[in-house]
């Protein structure tokens, strides 16, 4: 087991560079990866799942002892990611399977790879946790919502039907893996060690099933949505910070705000496109996959240089 938890925590680590290969792979041989689309959809829940294995009571204590300034980043999380997806559709005349899939990953929580990123930047990762959390619980109602909101002008969407959908792909693997963690106790921290490992893994399979799924389509306007996902998750970097900024939060802070506003769960975003939508609307889900654990990268080592913080404790990387 020492060994595999090892090799999970290199995988973890390792996240991007396997997102990107595999995501490259699929581009090149998508034969070999378009039997996966079905498993979509139960590879977010075994993610989901895991993310309920690492959930505490410890993990929302940040709400009590400072609720505005989690309120604050959940807010910003919800109106900024949203608000710049709709403009760059107008600013960029998006086609509409297009367009709903920017909209769409705009509209999902915070990414589960954000706590991560937070701690390397030596931000607060109690409130990267508890914004993380709290955006994940709120979900099934805004993510809906949002997308009804902004994006009906492009195709029809069904609340409902989105409602029920992230109920199944969020809610309930993560009730089921707290329940499992309060029954197991102890023993449940086997499974957690590996967590990133298989996390790693299925984020990689969802992506590829995507990708090969719309292979003719990404070559045709693949650049253009890469365009606009760098933009996308670039201005809710800058955003986040800001708004810590004009808030006058602390550094620490500042850090977790960008991190969690601009990080995205973008398997949600490609399960909810694939299954409401179509694969090309999928597509910008899976390129943010691949951009945001990269960037993200890059931004919590710039971050890690600045001065005027402590490095935090890590508690989960979902």
């Amino acid at each position: 087991m020492r060994a595999l938890a090892a090799l999970s925590r290199f995988v973890g680590n390792t996240f991007a560079y396997w997102v990107l290969l595999f995501a490259v792979l699929a581009f090149l041989a998508p034969e070999w990866f378009i039997g996966l689309k079905p498993l979509i959809v139960p590879l977010l829940g075994l993610v989901m799942f895991g993310m309920g294995l690492t959930l505490k009571l410890d993990d929302f204590a940040e709400v009590g002892r400072h609720p505005w300034r989690v309120a604050l980043g959940v807010v910003a999380h919800f109106v900024i990611m949203p608000g710049v997806a709709w403009l760059l559709c107008q600013a960029f005349h998006l086609p509409p399977e297009i367009a709903v899939g920017v909209i769409l990953v705009g509209c999902c929580p915070s990414g589960t790879s954000s706590n991560v990123m937070t701690w390397l930047a030596k931000g607060d990762l109690a409130l990267s946790v508890a914004i993380a959390a709290v955006t994940t619980l709120l979900a099934p109602l805004l993510t809906p919502a949002l997308i009804w909101l902004l994006a009906s002008a492009w195709l029809p969407v069904s609340f409902m039907e989105m409602f029920w959908s992230i109920l199944q792909l969020v809610m309930l693997p993560i009730v089921l893996g707290v329940l499992a963690q309060k029954l197991l106790g102890a023993r449940v921290q086997v499974a957690v060690d590996v967590l990133p490992l298989v996390s790693v893994v299925s984020i990689v399979l969802i992506v590829c099933a995507v990708v090969a799924a719309s292979q003719a389509r990404i070559a045709e306007s693949g650049l253009l949505i890469m365009a606009v996902v760098i933009l996308h998750n670039s201005f809710g970097f800058l955003l986040g910070y800001f708004t810590g900024k004009v808030f006058k939060l602390p550094l620490a802070q500042r850090k977790s705000l960008a991190l969690e506003v601009g990080m995205q769960n973008s398997g949600l975003g490609a399960a909810l496109a694939s299954a409401h939508f179509s694969p090309l609307a999928a597509v910008p889900s899976a390129l943010f996959s691949v951009w945001h654990n990269i960037s993200g990268a890059l931004l919590s080592t710039y971050f890690r240089r600045m001065e005027g913080t402590e490095p935090g404790g890590l508690k989960t990387d979902p």
